[in-house]
């Protein structure tokens, strides 16, 4: 136990700590570039299925937009066939400009719970269940609602079928995204990007809150099982 505790033990692992916290603050941009180009390849090669999956839920519904072309898939190959068919293999990736858009949702996510969070924690030493809670529950939404127009538009990309600048096939370009918002606005007013809104604070802020409450909890939890082994230690 001396050997292992001995004083040149102790400048090298001192040493290899130093270089390590060096090494991650160097490169931790990097990782987080790592993490950011992962959401990117996420999208690119997820959004075919996403597209497939979209149209056919709003399979055999009825659109007041005269704009929108009906569809009529037998089943998840067959849609493959058919927009490959009839629109082009680009179709399959309709609406991921606003996906690559949305993939920093959970970074506002975060961002406003952090700031949330340290602001009650200048007026108090520790946050409740029902603090956590709730500043979770916030972040959540203002993240939801702030890139809900973003959503509304890849959901009509993703759907696909709709009578958009025919001579310009390409309906995931920053311009059609563009040209889509501004269609929306004229015809529904500001709130037409918010339609359905309210059903998606539902389904996502609650997961969010209780997620961030779970999370709190572990973190606490994690860190109280060490600090009992250290003083076990000691």
């Amino acid at each position: 136990m001396a050997s292992v505790l001995s004083y040149e033990n102790l400048v090298h692992a001192v040493a290899g700590a130093v270089g390590s916290m060096t090494a991650m603050t160097v490169f931790f941009p990097l990782d987080t570039a790592r993490l950011r180009l992962q959401g990117v390849v996420n999208v690119l090669l997820t959004t075919p299925l996403w597209v497939v999956n979209t149209r056919l839920k709003l399979q055999g519904a009825k659109f007041r937009n005269e704009d929108i072309v009906p569809t009529n898939y037998s089943g998840i190959i067959d849609a493959f066939h058919q927009i490959i068919r009839d629109e082009g293999i680009s179709a399959l990736w309709n609406g991921t400009f606003p996906s690559l858009l949305l993939v920093f949702n959970p970074a506002i996510q975060f961002m406003f719970y952090e700031g949330l969070k340290r602001q009650l924690l200048k007026k108090r030493m520790k946050l409740s269940s029902l603090d956590v809670f709730i500043i979770g529950a916030i972040a959540k939404a203002i993240a939801t609602t702030v890139t809900y127009p973003m959503q509304t538009v890849q959901s009509i990309l993703r759907f696909g079928r709709h009578r958009l600048n025919p001579e310009n096939r390409t309906l995931g370009s920053l311009r059609n995204v563009l040209y889509l918002l501004h269609q929306r606005v004229r015809r529904f007013g500001i709130m037409g990007l918010y339609k359905g809104l309210e059903a998606k604070l539902l389904q996502t802020v609650l997961t969010a809150a209780l997620m961030f409450l779970v999370y709190e909890k572990l973190t606490a939890a994690t860190f109280m099982a060490m600090g009992l082994k250290r003083a076990h230690k000691h």
